[in-house]
């Protein structure tokens, strides 16, 4: 039984986040990247551009500015606006495990990051851009068109479906039919569904009442965000079939599937079950509580690893109500998701020195926010 909830849990988080890059790649590529030439030279002007570059969701708004800024377009102080103000790929989580609490979150951050690019830049003023040749990051290759509307071409690429396209509509078509008739769906996981699943397997019997009003009381909540999964990954299903061979090999298999969808799908896995496994057996909300500024400490250690997914189980904590907002806050000021990859690999230098600098960012306003919790 608990097998199979954390899987289908996993499923549905995986779908959705799946159907989010695929919007976000469509209205990336249908802007030809336009978004990227938006900011300035002004140096104000690049922090408040790169904090709403920040907070969209996913990498592409901070992969922008990385390559400004290792073009030497935009300053360090921008750098980090941008790195403090994103995500990540966590968004997409956190906008499907606690929607009302990521907007939260997110205006934080953004006001976080604005304040942290002033201040940086006060500091450090013009002593921001790395010497690099400009050219040398790829981050994206754009098209003029990357979807189809005419009939005619639609019903030729079904008729001659590729094997790709037809994976993916055998994949996210089973997900749609479930989700419509009730079979996935979010129901206030973890925490509540690890209550119930580990009542149930000692005590089958007990509570069932108690349980059918809980059920009650949450299921007109259930039930719009349940639409909300079932519109979001019916928007990547379309998106599906009206995708040029070219859009849906070298972007969406090339990129949302094959560099994304597995990592997303096993971190997710792994964090969920572990979580599991971590409220079955231990008492983990009366040693956390005892030792918050320890978790504190490894929340932001952790957010220095430049990938999405180890801080995938800080959201599913926080989602449970095991740890505060204040936690989930300082690893997502530290963390950047794989935003700041690109970054790592062109200069190691003002990499270490953005991480010390969010680190360091991320240990203030956490330790800020838990005082006042």
């Amino acid at each position: 039984m608990a097998v199979l909830e954390i899987f289908k849990q996993s499923i549905t988080i995986s779908f959705f986040v799946l159907s989010m890059m695929i919007f976000i790649e469509v209205l990336t590529i249908m802007s030809k990247g336009r978004f990227s030439n938006v900011l300035k030279k002004k140096p104000f002007g690049q922090i408040i551009l790169s904090a709403i570059l920040g907070i969209i969701p996913g990498c592409m708004g901070t992969y922008a500015v990385v390559s400004l800024y290792t073009h030497g377009t935009v300053g360090f102080a921008a750098l980090i606006t941008a790195f403090i103000a994103t995500s990540g790929d966590e968004a997409f989580i956190m906008m499907s495990m606690i929607p009302g609490d990521m907007l939260k979150i997110t205006s934080i951050l953004l006001i976080v990051g604005i304040i942290s690019g002033f201040l940086t830049y006060v500091f450090i003023k013009k002593r921001t851009t790395p010497q690099i040749n400009p050219g040398h990051i790829e981050i994206h290759s754009y098209d003029d068109k990357c979807l189809n509307f005419n009939p005619k071409a639609i019903f030729k690429q079904l008729k001659n479906i590729s094997l790709q396209r037809g994976g993916l509509i055998l994949a996210v078509l089973p997900v749609l039919i479930l989700l419509y008739f009730g079979q996935l769906g979010h129901s206030h996981f973890p925490k509540n569904n690890f209550e119930n699943i580990h009542k149930h397997e000692q005590v089958q019997d007990i509570h069932n009442t108690e349980k059918h009003e809980h059920d009650e009381s949450h299921s007109e909540e259930t039930s719009w965000e349940t639409i909300t999964f079932f519109v979001i990954i019916f928007i990547g299903f379309i998106i599906i079939l009206l995708a040029n061979e070219h859009f849906l090999s070298e972007h969406l298999w090339g990129h949302v599937i094959k560099k994304h969808l597995p990592k997303l799908f096993l971190w997710t896995l792994g964090a969920f079950s572990l979580l599991y496994l971590i409220n079955y057996y231990l008492d983990i909300e009366t040693w956390i509580s005892s030792n918050i500024y320890w978790v504190l400490f490894l929340a932001v250690l952790i957010g220095i690893i430049p990938e999405s997914g180890p801080h995938i189980i800080f959201i599913s904590m926080y989602a449970a109500g095991i740890i505060p907002m204040s936690i989930l806050l300082a690893n997502s000021i530290v963390q950047d998701g794989h935003g700041s990859i690109p970054l790592l690999a062109e200069s190691q230098k003002s990499f270490i020195k953005a991480k010390i600098v969010n680190l360091t960012i991320g240990l203030i306003v956490g330790f800020v926010f838990l005082f006042f919790e």
